[in-house]
C-alpha cells in the first residue's frame, strides 16, 4: 500500500511535468546532421522539439547502459568463476563427508 501512495506522489507529478514540457514544446525543429551545410534535407529531420529532446535521452540513457554493462563485464566473470568453484568444492566436501562417513560406519561395526 505505501509502494502504491510513493509511486503515485512520485510518477503523478512527473507525469505532469512531462504533459507540459511536451504542450509547451510541440513547435517544429530541425536537426542538421551535416555540420557543413545545415540545409542539406538528406541529413536532417524535422520533428517537434520535445520529440528530438525524448530521443536524445533515451539513447543517452541506452548508451549508458551498453558502456556499464561492458565494464562490469570483468566482474561478472569473475562472479561466474567463484561460482563455478563453490560447486567445485562443495561436491569436494559432500565427497570428503560421505567418505568420512562410510570409514565411520566401518569402524562402529567392527
Amino acid at each position: 500500500m505505501t509502494k502504491k501512495i510513493i509511486n503515485l506522489l512520485i510518477l503523478l507529478p512527473l507525469g505532469i511535468i512531462l504533459i507540459v514540457f511536451c504542450v509547451a514544446n510541440r513547435q517544429s525543429a530541425t536537426l542538421a546532421l551535416n555540420p557543413f551545410k545545415p540545409e542539406d534535407q538528406v541529413l536532417s529531420l524535422h520533428a517537434p522539439l520535445f520529440v528530438l529532446l525524448f530521443v536524445a535521452l533515451i539513447l543517452g540513457m541506452v548508451v549508458g547502459a551498453a558502456v556499464t554493462w561492458v565494464n562490469q563485464g570483468k566482474h561478472r566473470k569473475r562472479a561466474r568463476n567463484q561460482s563455478r568453484e563453490a560447486v567445485h568444492w562443495h561436491a569436494e566436501a559432500d565427497k570428503h563427508r560421505s567418505r568420512a562417513e562410510q570409514i565411520a560406519g566401518q569402524l562402529s561395526s567392527k
